[in-house]
Formats: C-alpha cells, sequence, structure tokens
C-alpha cells in the first residue's frame, strides 16, 4: 500500500488586530507566487497589513522546512484567505456625559504554502 505524502504546509494567525478589506488588499499581491517573491514583495509593499503576513509567511516556511525537511526555493504560497473575526467593541466619553461607540475589527489570516519537490 502505498502512502500519499501530505504536501501543503499552512500557518494560521487569528485575531490580528486589523479589518479584513486592508488585509486582502495585501493578500491577494502574493497569492500563487514563489516564497522568494512574496518576502520581496511584502517587504517593498507601504501597508500595516505586510508585517502580520510576513510572520505568517516565514512561519509557514519554518513549519515546511522543520516537518518535510524542505527547502524554501521549492515553496509555492498555494492558498491564502482573510476571514472577518469578532469586533472589538469599547466606549469613548464624550461631552455631557455621552458615550460614542468604538469598534476595532479583527481578522483571522491563514496561509498554506505548498512544496513543489513533495508533489513530484
Amino acid at each position: 500500500m502505498l502512502q500519499k505524502r501530505k504536501t501543503e504546509i499552512h500557518a494560521i494567525g487569528q485575531h490580528i488586530s486589523m479589518s479584513a478589506d486592508k488585509a486582502r488588499r495585501v493578500i491577494d499581491q502574493i497569492r500563487g507566487r514563489s516564497y522568494e517573491e512574496t518576502l520581496i514583495i511584502l517587504e517593498l509593499m507601504p501597508y500595516r497589513a505586510c508585517y502580520p503576513i510576513l510572520k505568517l509567511v516565514y512561519s509557514a516556511a519554518a513549519n515546511a522546512s522543520y516537518n518535510f525537511d524542505s527547502k524554501e526555493t521549492n515553496l509555492i504560497i498555494n492558498k491564502a484567505e482573510v476571514y472577518e473575526s469578532t469586533t472589538v467593541k469599547k466606549l469613548k466619553p464624550r461631552a455631557r456625559g455621552r458615550s460614542y461607540p468604538i469598534k476595532r475589527p479583527t481578522c483571522h489570516i491563514v496561509i498554506v504554502v505548498k512544496d513543489l519537490s513533495l508533489s513530484e
């Protein structure tokens, strides 16, 4: 009986405090690209969402090298998704004893990396 090796490795970031739309703007640029090209793109983009996504891409590559002995040159970003999470709601005090609601959106980010050398 042949055993099928798993070729996809993932990293999940939960409750990242930014809007899902702002994270999707960056995720759409890196989906389907190689690992090295993704690192260059994320380091040069001027958005605040790049830093947590860069940490997740590093984490997915570290998972691949530790669990499957994969090299970074063989990795591509197979799937990258952003989901809306809970909204942190606070009240800001205003004039005359009133309060004003503040909503801080959060999101979940999933990065799936595929090793091309394992799929052969």
